[in-house]
């Protein structure tokens, strides 16, 4: 075979790598994208990590430049209660007025909303979507970057960190639950103890309906909510501060039936998520908390 022959059977095996190479690559492209439209939610990797990557580290640098390190930008990490109390309870509203930024992380498909209740179109995606006291824990447990790399990192980006786990947690069965849940929030803090320039505010759960949940399980809510609440675990972290989402809602009458459970006048059926009521009453009292804990800190 001549070498003119040869060359020309190279560029033709180069072209045809190529073109598979291509082909490969397409064929991915549209699997993420129908993945990604019938599903709502990425696969972990690839271009959507790499836009959501890239819209966070420019919405970073814009909100240093506004807030400039005054602990007015604040973002609470939630799932469907946190979204009820922020849309019933007029949280953002109020925040905005008192002047702060505010926003919030719902479930990874839902993702990062702005300031004025606008999706952002990416999120710090949350491990397993996972906000349990053993989801935030493994979020405190990512290694921390100047970008958002991860969840962890991406909530980092703010000034003021809230967040809180949902009504799930207070289902808590023995006292060796109890003795893990202090665990993993102990590790919590010490995160947060490496982190002297933000402000952390750990939110208790909210507490059960009757239906969801029984006497035994609901005290040990009530003795977690008002370990996280205290100086136990608040004294010597000026950083850290709480938000008793728990006793705000949950009914506190030893003589009741429901005692330590979500409150009649706040509860609607069987459902656990707090009414309307419920949030139009608390939205403000997390807001005070809010504001009392940033300018305490500043």
């Amino acid at each position: 075979m001549s070498s003119s022959a040869g060359t020309k059977g190279r560029t033709r095996t180069t072209i045809a790598v190529i073109a598979a190479v291509v082909a490969v690559a397409a064929l991915a492209c549209g699997a993420l994208l129908a993945f990604r439209y019938l599903t709502g939610r990425g696969l972990g990797f690839g271009l959507w990590r790499v836009k959501n990557l890239g819209l966070d580290i420019l919405e970073h640098r814009g909100r240093m430049a506004t807030t400039e390190g005054g602990l007015s930008d604040v973002v609470f990490l939630h799932h469907s209660t946190g979204r009820n109390l922020i849309e019933q309870g007029n949280v953002r509203e109020l925040l905005s007025e008192a002047g702060y930024d505010f926003w919030d992380h719902d479930y990874n498909f839902v993702g990062l909303r702005g300031p004025g209740g606008d999706s952002r179109g990416y999120s710090y995606r949350i491990p397993d979507d996972n906000t349990d006291p053993d989801g935030l824990a493994r979020v405190f447990a990512q290694r921390v970057y100047p970008w958002p790399g991860n969840a962890l990192s991406g909530l980092l980006q703010h000034e003021v960190i809230v967040f809180k786990s949902c009504f799930p947690a207070s289902q808590i069965e023995s006292e060796a639950q109890l003795r893990q849940y202090k665990d993993w929030y102990l590790g919590m803090r010490d995160v947060m103890d490496r982190h002297p320039e933000k402000l952390f505010v750990v939110m208790s759960p909210p507490p059960l309906n009757p239906a969801a949940t029984d006497p035994e399980a609901a005290a040990r809510a009530r003795a977690f909510a008002a370990w996280l609440t205290s100086d136990a675990y608040l004294a010597g972290h000026p950083n850290v501060a709480a938000f008793d989402f728990f006793d705000a809602l949950a009914e506190g009458d030893p003589d009741a039936p429901d005692l330590n459970m979500l409150r009649a006048d706040y509860r609607d059926g069987d459902d656990s998520h707090p009414n309307q009521t419920a949030n139009e009453l608390v939205g403000p009292q997390f807001v005070d908390t809010v504001i009392s804990a940033a300018e305490g800190f500043r």
